[in-house]
């Protein structure tokens, strides 16, 4: 049991858990703004076009059941959003690490054996002169 949670403390306080569980707590914060942006303004706009304020309120009834098909469309509509912003933020951040790792130039090529024998005539000639 004592090598269990040894290596469960050495799992769970390594760099990777420490940052994925910033990560998702940040990724919960995100989550409210997203939310809201869908909720508040988005939904507002297409509820123009389908003639109601909110898509929640988008739903039909099959006996006692009622089936809310407006939430799924919002929580969709949400999860598209929130994956937009993930890819726009990681493509940012990975054009910041290519700019960093930019390899050094590359050294100039090794001249060939027909470069090297008109060097050396060049040489000869301007020691004649």
């Amino acid at each position: 049991m004592k090598k269990f949670l040894d290596e469960f403390k050495t799992f769970a306080l390594r760099g990777n858990v420490m940052d994925l569980a910033v990560g998702v707590i940040i990724g919960g914060a995100f989550s409210a703004i997203t939310t809201s942006l869908i909720n508040d303004i988005i939904m507002p706009i297409l509820g123009i076009f389908t003639s109601s304020i909110s898509f929640a309120d988008l739903s039909f009834q099959i006996g006692e059941a009622v089936i809310t098909y407006g939430n799924f469309i919002q929580a969709v509509l949400n999860f598209f959003i929130m994956a937009l912003v993930v890819f726009c933020m990681v493509k940012a951040i990975n054009s910041l690490h290519q700019k960093k790792e930019e390899p050094a130039p590359a050294a100039p090529p090794e001249p060939s054996g027909e470069e090297k024998l008109l060097a050396e005539i060049r040489d000869l000639l301007k020691e004649q002169r």
